[in-house]
């Protein structure tokens, strides 16, 4: 998994914090001096936050949970929804619709009106209808994309969040406490870090500050997915005798005997074979 060094962070400017006068107290422990009335982050501290909360989510990537990403500013959107599209994780870099968390199926009848609504557009009794109630339904779908679009694939509800800003998504922030999903963020020195799982003490204004962490992040997930694949694939070609074995290992029943293994597997062999035999007679 590659690390992000002490440099880069500082060449992306990731030390900036805000005005003393603005700080929140409880950013206390991240802050490493002041200088010309703005806070410095300790980068150091935000090296390891950052290791700490990739390999969180490379686990959950691992596990096939999603991830939703939540950066609606204007210097996140573009860079977020870029970065995140590469591994196909949830996104909103829009409007966060309230109740998205805590009234999901809501969200997903809204996400279903849009998928019913390509399949009329695609059918044929799309040029059935009039010219406006084709306008109608093309401005709907359009709306509902813009907002929708980027969690069409979210079936289920996210096993964490990762947001840019906590103060500008409170209302994200709020329901994710809520419902006890685990929130991994970029915290600047104004914002509260009490209540989320993994702070990650960092400049949230900055782009480059921004790409370097978010990107860091994806990288993890990225690494998790192809770990992930890379199991099934091996269980997939797993040899009879290694798919028993480990059966054993989970379940803790009583080992047995190589022999009755391959006994077993010269059945299933032979029963294959009776199984040629009469579809050759048929």
């Amino acid at each position: 998994m590659p690390k992000i060094s002490f440099q880069e962070l500082l060449d992306a400017g990731a030390h900036f914090g805000h005005l003393k006068r603005k700080w929140n107290p409880s950013m206390e422990p991240y802050i490493f001096m002041e200088k010309n009335g703005i806070h410095i982050i300790d980068l150091q501290k935000t090296s390891v936050k950052i290791d700490e909360a990739a390999a969180a989510m490379k686990q959950i990537a691992k596990s096939g949970r999603k991830i939703l990403f939540v950066a609606t500013k204007k210097q996140a959107k573009e860079l977020v929804s870029d970065l995140v599209k590469s591994i196909g994780m949830p996104y909103v870099t829009e409007r966060w619709p309230g109740g998205m968390l805590t009234n999901f199926p809501t969200i997903r009848k809204a996400v279903k009106k849009m998928i019913s609504i390509d399949r009329l557009m695609k059918d044929t009794s799309w040029d059935n209808l009039s010219k406006r109630e084709k306008l109608q339904i093309t401005r709907q779908r359009a709306k509902l994309e813009k907002v929708l679009g980027s969690i069409s694939d979210l079936t289920r509800l996210p096993a964490a969040l990762f947001i840019v800003d906590v103060m500008k998504e409170k209302i994200a922030v709020r329901e994710a406490q809520r419902l006890g999903i685990k929130i991994f963020a970029i915290v600047d020195t104004n914002s509260n870090p009490d209540g989320i799982d993994f702070v990650i003490p960092a400049n949230d204004d900055a782009s480059q500050s921004i790409k370097l962490i978010v990107g860091a992040m994806v990288e993890a997930i990225r690494e998790g997915l192809n770990e992930r694949k890379n199991e099934k694939d091996k269980n997939d070609t797993e040899t009879p005798r290694k798919k028993v074995r480990k059966k054993i290992k989970k379940e803790k029943l009583p080992e047995p005997e190589d022999e009755d293994i391959d006994e077993d597997q010269d059945n299933e062999d032979q029963d294959d074979e009776d199984q040629n035999d009469d579809e050759d007679d048929n």
